[in-house]
């Protein structure tokens, strides 16, 4: 049944935002039915309080004079009461047990590459030209061969990003993964609103201006398609969540999961060392025994600068957006209206003015909202951080070749200098400027590798280890 202009203006003009009704009798039906979708799928409540300033703010600068670090296992493996050896076997068991599920985040579009599809097809594999999803894939594939378990994959999406990516999983076989075990979810959206009158924007006579909801829309959206019920029915008990911007992610690494279970961790997060005091990283710290990431951006230069006894930097964890949660954790925080408050950004989005002229801003106009998932962690009874050698776990892709950071070159060559890595560790060399790729079904990590490399192995020409 089709949705009335009458039932529309009801819910929209008690917030005074009638007026992204104005074209509605230019629109045919169609056009009328996903405009009134979009329109009732706003929790207007929710968007009033935003938009007069009502939800709690965070003072940052205070929160960081006090804060320290919070339980952490270092790089080699000193900061808790057991070794990196106990925390495998955990993981390891975990595994075995079909306790892990895995959540990639993969919302994004290729738009900062120059490339105009999601940003999981684009080709990282730097011999290979394997893209992202498939680098992602094959791991998961050797993962499940080791421990003889099928480990379901939540992929969720974007507006932007839902229907190319599920046309790429379907024209692919799933990459090799079984139908039913690769689940793609579409995250929710936000509208964004005038910065001056907060009023709501229209992308087109029949669109609003929405964007999506940020990573912290995880949550939400693993409820509202049913995947946590899902995970909870099928016995899967803690979610190993990553971006689709990092080719090196150890996916389902039993050590990390290890530390997860024998902290009693409700969220592990794994951490880089910061470089220098600025680096543009999330700060992970511990306030009021309560976990929290203070965003570059908001960590005072004072603060970022203090140091240890041994002159080290206090605050020197930085998050990568590499997760572990209990499913159980996940199910508590579901409905709470306090664990991913929504953080604003100011923007240029293009609108449809009174008139119906389309303007295009050169300057912020509006006000855009999103959560992020590391607000989770302040709501955690426990968590632990995971110190990671970023050459080993850490090469995002985020910027065209060209930039100075975080580029498609730079992640190619972390792939190859860490494949060098694992020949060289399996007594086997490569020569100077020649390229190795070694696919995740060939081999793991160094140590299966050994077993598959002749004695004395060289490689002379680029070379790939397909499966």
């Amino acid at each position: 049944m089709s949705t009335t202009f009458e039932e529309l203006t009801a819910i929209l003009a008690p917030f005074d935002q009638t007026h992204v009704l104005r074209y509605w009798d230019e629109l045919d039906a169609k056009a009328q039915e996903s405009l009134a979708a979009q329109v009732k799928a706003i929790d207007f409540d929710e968007l009033a309080r935003l938009i007069k300033g009502e939800d709690e703010q965070v003072d940052f600068a205070a929160m960081a004079k006090d804060a320290t670090l919070p339980m952490a296992v270092s790089a080699d493996g000193s900061g808790v009461e057991w070794s990196p050896e106990d925390a495998r076997k955990k993981g390891e068991e975990a595994l075995r047990d079909g306790q892990i599920a895995v959540v990639l985040v993969a919302g994004g579009q290729g738009t900062r590459l120059g490339f105009d599809s999601p940003k999981g097809m684009f080709p990282a594999g730097p011999i290979s030209g394997r893209t992202l999803f498939q680098i992602f894939a094959d791991r998961l594939l050797a993962t499940e061969r080791r421990y003889g378990v099928a480990i379901p994959w939540y992929l969720m999406t974007s507006e932007a990003t839902d229907a190319d990516t599920r046309a790429y999983f379907a024209e692919n076989n799933n990459l090799g993964l079984a139908d039913d075990q690769v689940i793609i979810f579409k995250q929710g959206t936000m509208p964004a609103v005038d910065a001056e009158s907060g009023k709501l924007l229209l992308a087109a006579k029949d669109s609003l201006a929405l964007s999506p909801d940020g990573h912290g829309g995880t949550l939400r959206a693993l409820d509202r398609t049913g995947c946590l019920q899902r995970m909870k029915e099928n016995g899967h008990q803690h979610l190993f969540y990553f971006q689709v911007d990092n080719p090196l992610v150890t996916l389902c690494d039993p050590e990390f999961i290890g530390h997860h279970l024998l902290s009693g961790s409700e969220m592990t997060s794994q951490v880089i060392r910061k470089r220098y005091p600025t680096e543009k990283v999330g700060n992970v710290v511990q306030v009021d025994g309560r976990t929290h990431v203070i965003e570059y951006s908001d960590l005072p230069d004072e603060a970022a600068e203090m140091t240890d006894a041994s002159g080290g930097l206090k605050l020197w964890a930085g998050s990568i957006a590499v997760h572990i949660f209990d499913v159980a954790f996940l199910e508590r925080e579901k409905n709470s209206d306090t664990s991913l408050p929504f953080h604003r950004a100011s923007k240029k989005v293009p609108y449809v003015s009174d008139s119906g002229e389309e303007i295009k801003p050169e300057t912020p106009n509006a006000t855009k909202f999103e959560t992020f998932i590391f607000d989770l962690l302040p709501s955690a009874e426990q968590t632990i951080i995971y110190e990671v050698d970023p050459a080993k776990a850490f090469a995002p892709i985020k910027n065209a070749d060209g930039a100075e950071t975080d580029t498609p070159l730079l992640a190619r060559q972390a792939i190859v200098n860490l494949h060098r890595g694992w020949i060289e560790e399996a007594g086997g060399s490569v020569a100077a400027d020649v390229k190795v790729e070694i696919n995740a079904k060939y081999a793991l990590d160094a140590a299966e590798l050994k077993t598959k490399l002749p004695e004395n192995f060289r490689v002379d020409s680029d070379q790939y280890f397909d499966a």
